[in-house]
């Protein structure tokens, strides 16, 4: 399985649906905590040319958003990228 990356924060409640999504599939995922470092939100905005949370990667694939997360899910896509 690739790896899974969430750039998230704590109070973000999309991106608790992003992580109970993938906790429903049994998927381990790296969290990085972007609420309060304005550095490390930079990073992301530059990595993924979002401004907003979450951003999940799996593997190299940025997938996007929770929006974009359970559309994935729901064509099936999601579970093709953990396939790896």
């Amino acid at each position: 399985m690739p790896n899974v990356v969430i750039y998230l924060t704590q109070s973000c409640p999309f991106c608790n649906m992003a992580r109970r999504l993938l906790d429903s599939k049994g998927v381990s995922y790296e969290m990085i905590d972007v609420g309060g470092d304005a550095q490390m939100w930079a990073d992301m905005e530059a990595k993924t040319g979002r401004n907003t949370v979450p951003q999940i990667f799996i593997g190299e694939h940025h997938v996007g958003g929770f929006d974009d997360l359970s559309a994935a899910d729901k064509t099936g896509q999601l579970d093709e990228l953990l396939k790896g």
